[in-house]
């Protein structure tokens, strides 16, 4: 893995949780998308290098939706970059990790995603982050 490429938080409200972020960080997001496939809307903010992306469900079956009804709002996952997602999952996998993904599929931000299981990790869910090509 390379370097963190974001931290996840699941907010129940994207707006008001946008205006919140963007008073603390003292700017605005610079994307905001909706990944159909995820049942989630984002918004991603930068600072110092580290990206944060917020997180609201669009329903209520979306593993969001779960999380916050689980746990509340929070931080949800920390994603790391990589060069290949493919071949990262097969040595985590060797490795003794749990995947939830067995083959990268399209998150946000233009990546190829995929989550190792937060059993296998101490509790942290860890997402895997390929630039699209």
């Amino acid at each position: 893995m390379d370097k963190i490429e974001h931290i996840g938080i699941a907010v129940k409200n994207l707006e008001e949780s946008n205006q919140l972020f963007t008073k603390l960080l003292g700017k605005g997001p610079y994307k905001i998308e909706e990944v159909a496939s995820e049942g989630v809307r984002t918004s991603f903010f930068e600072v110092g290098g580290v990206k944060i992306e917020l997180l609201e469900a669009t329903s209520d079956d979306s593993p969001i939706a779960k999380f916050i009804e689980k746990k509340g709002e929070g931080v949800h996952h920390l994603a790391f970059a990589v060069e290949n997602a493919k071949t990262s999952i097969e040595t985590h996998k060797k490795n003794g990790f749990t995947m939830i993904n067995q083959e990268p599929k399209e998150g946000a931000d233009n990546k190829m995603i995929a989550f190792l299981h937060p059993k296998s990790t101490n509790g942290v869910l860890v997402e895997l982050c390929q630039e699209k090509k």
